[in-house]
C-alpha cells in the first residue's frame, strides 16, 4: 500500500533540537577549521556581557575569528584529551572553556592581543543581578535629575510625571508644588551588594553607570610551540605563565 502524502505534524520540539544539532555541528567545523588556519587560539571570558561591545570586538579583529557559543562543543573540537585534540598541545585549552567563555583565533601576535584587552574597558548601566561597586544615595529635598552626581547649578529637577514611577521603584517621594520631594536621603544600592531591577532602573534614570564590560584573557595554544600559556591576570599586560 502506498505510503500517505498527506501533511505530517511535526512538533517543535523536534525541529528545534534538529536545529541545535546542526548548530553545534557548524560551530564544531568552524572552530577546527579555525585551529588549522591561526597561528594563535585564546580563550577569554567577560564580564557584564552586551553584545554591542563584543561587536565592536569582533569588527576590531576582523582578520581574526572569535567565538562565542556552546563551551561544550567548542571543547570537543578543540579536544579534551592527547587522544582526541585537533592538534598538539590544543586540549590545554579545554579546562578554560567553562562558563561565560569564547574562543579568538588570530595570528596577531599574543603580545599585541594582550595589551589591547588589558585596556579594553566599556561602561554601561547595570542590569539586575549586578553587585554595586559603591553605594549610591540621593539626597533628601527636591529630587533632581542627576541626584547629586553633579552640582544643583549643572543640573535640573526630576520632572514631575516621573514620580509615580520612581515611587513604584521604591523611593518614597512625593510632589510638592510640582517638585518631586525626598523628605530624607534614600539609599539606591549599598557597595558590595546584589541590585534588583528596582534598584538598576533608577540607576539608570539618575545617569550612573555601574557595570563595566571587560574581556579577561585566560590563556592561549600557539601552533608554533604547540603548547599552552596562561595569562597572569595578576599581571601586566604581557604576563604569562607556561602550561
Amino acid at each position: 500500500m502506498p505510503k500517505s502524502k498527506r501533511a505530517r505534524v511535526v512538533h517543535t520540539s523536534v525541529v528545534q533540537k534538529k536545529a541545535s544539532k546542526e548548530k553545534s555541528a557548524t560551530l564544531f567545523a568552524a572552530v577546527q577549521a579555525a585551529a588549522d588556519e591561526y597561528a594563535h587560539i585564546f580563550t577569554f571570558s567577560v564580564e557584564n556581557m552586551r553584545n554591542n561591545y563584543l561587536k565592536d570586538v569582533r569588527q576590531h579583529f576582523s582578520d581574526s575569528r572569535l567565538f562565542f557559543g556552546k563551551t561544550k562543543v567548542m571543547a570537543k573540537a578543540l579536544g579534551t584529551s592527547p587522544e582526541d585534540e585537533h592538534a598538539p598541545g590544543l586540549h590545554k585549552l579545554s579546562p578554560h572553556l567553562k562558563g561565560n567563555v569564547g574562543l579568538l583565533c588570530t595570528n596577531r601576535a599574543p603580545s599585541e592581543i594582550l595589551e589591547y584587552f588589558e585596556s579594553f574597558v566599556e561602561v554601561d548601566f547595570a542590569r539586575a543581578g549586578t553587585v554595586a561597586d559603591r553605594t549610591f544615595t540621593v539626597p533628601a529635598g527636591i529630587v533632581y535629575s542627576r541626584a547629586g552626581e553633579v552640582s544643583v547649578e549643572d543640573d535640573v529637577p526630576l520632572p514631575h510625571p516621573q514620580e509615580v514611577t520612581v515611587r513604584k521603584w521604591g523611593m518614597p517621594t512625593r510632589l510638592e508644588k510640582g517638585k518631586v520631594m525626598l523628605d530624607q536621603e534614600y539609599v539606591v544600592c549599598e557597595e558590595g551588594k546584589e541590585m534588583n531591577s528596582h534598584q538598576t532602573a533608577l540607576l539608570k534614570l539618575f545617569g550612573v553607570a555601574m557595570a563595566e564590560f571587560k574581556v579577561q584573557m585566560l590563556a592561549y595554544w600557539s601552533a608554533a610551540t604547540q603548547d599552552v600559556a596562561e595569562v597572569d591576570s595578576q599581571a601586566d599586560a604581557g604576563g604569562v605563565e607556561e602550561g
